[in-house]
């Protein structure tokens, strides 16, 4: 474990032990900066000694490897968790919208030229994982002597993953060549018959279906398929969708991987403007002629250039989650057709959602509080503590950030590294 290092302009320098760092607290002559990953600020000029540390990036779409090293050791290993909700969250604002217009509200009269989107823009879903990527990275930043950074990029043919075996003019026209839209295909793909019930329900009117709901799935022809109207409206009454599946995995991740990749590049080269870029199969080269594990840490060990660095036996996980929640309404309607108030105070009794708290002499967070005091706290990677610990029994630790971060130690920390 190492203690991370400011001078007193606060310039970070390479990492202490924690012996030294508790003889300079002692001493008087640091500070606390954060406990997080436990940080000092000396209070007093120091000669600036330095090695030169590479930072290994393996950017994903769900999770962010990060491996900071010097020729022998490993200074800082993280494994952060991204945001995944946003894409639902944004879909269900949009049909609160669409219904809000057919009820007698407040009108606001439409707007025309507003609707052009600004050069290089992203779907929020995709911009924030850009954006997370660059804010961890600058969190690094701030604690250790960068010298280089490598960030992994990845491209994906999707036609490949689809057909490993298409080519020439197949490829070049793609599988819905010829037809007006994503409907006319999938009619024509399930040849215009329902595919629950075979055509016996006698029904010619024919619906295409979502698999997995438009909010999570969207319009690709993987996640739709044909079903007359009867068996349509008759699986949705039953709540009979789990009955189809889709023919392969979603593809969304792989997607926005590809679009995205530049754009992490770009977004880091404004924080550090020499950093570099690699590619999977150049870390799964060096991976395995090092006989190393697959997994998120050992691959941004493999990108910053050190393979074989000496590695921590306690690393961090990182869970990225939303800073505010200012829905109005719960989505569930109740009887009447009245949606319940979204009025949870913030601060309940001196806690608030997504503070590090200690419990019984475990570290954990607040993911959830009720009025009269009670908490429901979980570690980072899910793991329920307890759901309704009194506020008697918390004593806080950190206040809440769209960062989590959790120190994992021991056998969890050794497993992430076999």
């Amino acid at each position: 474990m190492f203690v991370y290092v400011l001078n007193h302009h606060g310039q970070p320098l390479m990492p202490c032990s924690p012996r030294k760092a508790r003889v300079l607290l002692q001493q008087g002559k640091a500070t606390v900066v954060q406990r997080t990953p436990f940080t000092i600020r000396l209070r007093y000029g120091s000669s600036g000694y330095k090695q030169a540390v590479s930072l290994g990036v393996d950017a994903g779409t769900k999770h962010l490897g990060l491996s900071a090293t010097t020729e022998k050791k490993v200074l800082f290993e993280a494994d952060m968790m991204l945001r995944t909700d946003i894409q639902a969250l944004l879909s269900t604002r949009r049909a609160f919208r669409r219904a809000r217009r057919h009820r007698k509200t407040r009108y606001r009269q439409p707007r025309f030229l507003n609707r052009k989107k600004p050069e290089g823009w992203l779907p929020p879903s995709v911009q924030n994982k850009v954006d997370a990527h660059v804010k961890v990275i600058q969190s690094v930043l701030s604690i250790l002597p960068i010298t280089h950074i490598t960030v992994e990029v990845a491209q994906f043919d999707i036609q490949k993953i689809k057909n490993p075996d298409i080519a020439g003019i197949d490829y070049q026209q793609g599988e819905q060549m010829g037809f007006w839209n994503v409907r006319e295909y999938v009619l024509f793909r399930d040849n215009h018959t329902c595919q629950y019930c075979r055509g016996l329900s006698g029904d010619k009117i024919l619906n295409v279906h979502h698999i997995e709901s438009r909010k999570t799935g969207g319009d690709a022809p993987d996640n739709l398929i044909t079903l007359c109207e009867t068996c349509h409206d008759t699986i949705h009454r039953a709540g009979l969708t789990h009955l189809f599946q889709r023919p392969h995995e979603s593809f969304r991740d792989a997607i926005q991987m590809t679009v995205m990749r530049w754009f992490i590049y770009r977004g880091i080269q404004k924080v550090f403007p020499h950093a570099d870029v690699t590619y999977g199969y150049m870390t799964k080269n060096t991976r395995i002629r090092n006989c190393l594990q697959k997994n998120h840490l050992i691959d941004a060990r493999c990108i910053s250039g050190h393979p074989m660095a000496t590695p921590l036996n306690e690393t961090y996980l990182i869970k990225q989650v939303r800073g505010q929640n200012r829905q109005l309404h719960k989505a569930t309607i109740l009887k009447g057709g009245v949606r319940k108030a979204n009025k949870s105070p913030k601060v309940v009794l001196g806690f608030q959602l997504f503070d590090k708290v200690r419990y019984n002499g475990q570290e954990c967070f607040i993911f959830g509080r009720r009025l009269r005091g009670a908490f429901d706290l979980r570690l980072l990677d899910g793991t329920k503590i307890t759901s309704g610990a009194s506020h008697h029994k918390l004593m806080l630790l950190e206040r809440a950030s769209t960062l989590l971060i959790q120190l994992e130690k021991g056998e969890k920390a050794a497993s992430s590294l076999a």
